[in-house]
């Protein structure tokens, strides 16, 4: 004690220099801290689009829009007919006014811009009213829709309509298909790291009006039955003040690509038919694609998201069983609470459900959502959430995971921890509907009214059966 006295009154620029390296010391730590902090990537709030009533695609009025395709023979009828009723959705999806109300042979950009246009109010109104948060004070603007590209941009067009800054930093992705929205939330991600405490705009939707298929080849018909008009307008933040009244916080964030193989790049692709009839073309590779996908997201994000017991446990028994034990996956629900899966169809939903060795109950709503909303493609997903926040599933601490798949091919998923229990149905989606569901019986009206094709098909009758639509 007496030597360090006697150096502190000898040598005074020593203690000095230790002063100031402590002091450089801590402000380095209080940077490191700040610089987390600005990183994280926080879901302040959401709003899914309700389309306006006389948007409803119910069986009779989807009969008339099938009859108005005069390209279309009664093989190309049969097979609509058991694509609709076995798709899983309801009497309740979407279309915009261009296919219900007008000719849907005859869309043009205009009617995809109208669309959008309406889409993006409907999301974008609330969601400024809800947080209480003006346009102005947002700093990035991503705007994904997949199938119409306008110039100026739809993002440029958000811009103008809510007289955002002449500093936002805006983007505008299309091509990404339905795992579009994960993609704009990656960017957004790598974005904060470079903008602290700042605020992010994203808009997710699709258009389904100018991408109406008016031909007859059945791989291109089939996108006609399974997407559903749909938006979603999320608002993302990094700073330190809108943590606490935020929803979610983003954990991880895995994305996969095989469009090096052929065959998953051309399992949905848009194209022309050989009467340069554009559309969306389906091809049978695409549950092959998915499949492949899905086995490898699992490799690389088990042990982002699963605890050391889980991928003990699953090694231990593997070691044991041997390489020619068959198949075994890790168990996800050690991990995750809740698993918000693309509703791109049944057949998407339960092949996601053996993958991952699923309840009914952890793809319920999922497949509560393609009953009632259909696919909407990229904004999917949100409507997938606002269902378990209207059934008050999520909880402080809960972790959600998002999995969602793209033409590409791409698989893309995240996950999400619950900052606060969420329950306000103030602006949710299923705000006046939610009540009705879990619904236990999913059978479209056209099995009641067409079932009959199944079993004994006949040519005659379907085409009665359209007259008669």
């Amino acid at each position: 004690m007496d030597s360090f006295a006697l150096i502190t009154v000898e040598s005074p620029c020593f203690v000095l220099c230790i002063f100031f390296l402590l002091l450089n010391f801590l402000i380095l730590l209080w940077k490191l801290y700040c610089k987390r902090v600005n990183q994280a990537c926080y879901l302040l709030d959401y709003v899914c689009f309700k389309p306006p009533d006389d948007w409803k695609l119910d069986t009779e009025l989807c009969g008339k829009v099938v009859r108005r395709n005069k390209n279309l023979g009664l093989n190309e009828y049969q097979f609509l007919l058991k694509v609709v009723f076995g798709s899983g959705m309801g009497e309740e999806t979407y279309a915009p006014r261009s296919l219900t109300s007008g000719d849907p042979n005859s869309c043009n950009l205009n009617s995809g811009i109208s669309e959008m246009d309406q889409c993006f109010i409907g999301a974008l109104d609330p969601l400024f009213e809800k947080t209480g948060i003006s346009p102005k004070d947002i700093d990035i603007l991503v705007v994904n829709v997949s199938m119409l590209w306008p110039a100026p941009s739809l993002c440029a067009r958000i811009v103008n309509r809510y007289k955002m800054r002449e500093d936002v930093k805006a983007f505008n992705i299309s091509g990404m298909g339905c795992s579009a929205s994960l993609i704009s939330i990656n960017l957004v991600q790598n974005l904060f790291k470079l903008r602290p405490e700042s605020r992010a705009l994203i808009v997710s939707g699709e258009s389904i009006a100018p991408n109406w298929y008016a031909g007859n080849e059945k791989s291109m018909i089939l996108t006609n039955c399974l997407f559903r008009t749909g938006c979603c307008a999320m608002l993302l933040t990094n700073r330190r003040a809108d943590r606490t009244r935020s929803k979610l916080l983003l954990k991880t964030l895995v994305r996969f690509h095989l469009g090096a193989s052929d065959e998953a790049y051309n399992c949905a692709s848009q194209v022309e038919d050989d009467l340069g009839r554009p559309g969306v073309k389906l091809s049978k590779d695409l549950p092959k694609a998915a499949t492949q996908a899905i086995v490898k997201m699992i490799k690389v994000l088990g042990p982002k998201i699963l605890p050391t017991k889980e991928i003990l446990r699953y090694l231990v028994i593997r070691f044991l069983a041997g390489a020619g034990s068959g198949p075994m996956s890790l168990n996800f629900k050690t991990g995750v609470e809740h698993f918000c899966i693309h509703p791109g169809g049944a057949a998407v939903i339960n092949a996601v459900e053996r993958g991952l060795g699923l309840s009914r109950y952890d793809l319920e709503p999922s497949r509560m959502t393609l009953h009632r909303w259909g696919n909407t493609s990229a904004s999917s997903l949100w409507y997938v959430l606002s269902y378990m926040e209207a059934k008050k599933r999520l909880r402080k601490g809960h972790r959600v995971l998002q999995l969602t798949f793209g033409s590409g091919f791409k698989c893309n998923s995240c996950l999400w921890e619950v900052v606060r229990d969420l329950e306000n149905l103030n602006h949710n989606v299923w705000e006046d509907c939610v009540h009705r569901y879990p619904a236990q019986n999913l059978t479209n009206p056209f099995m009641e009214k067409y079932g009959w094709i199944n079993d004994n098909p006949d040519p005659i009758r379907i085409a009665q059966a359209f007259d008669e639509s």
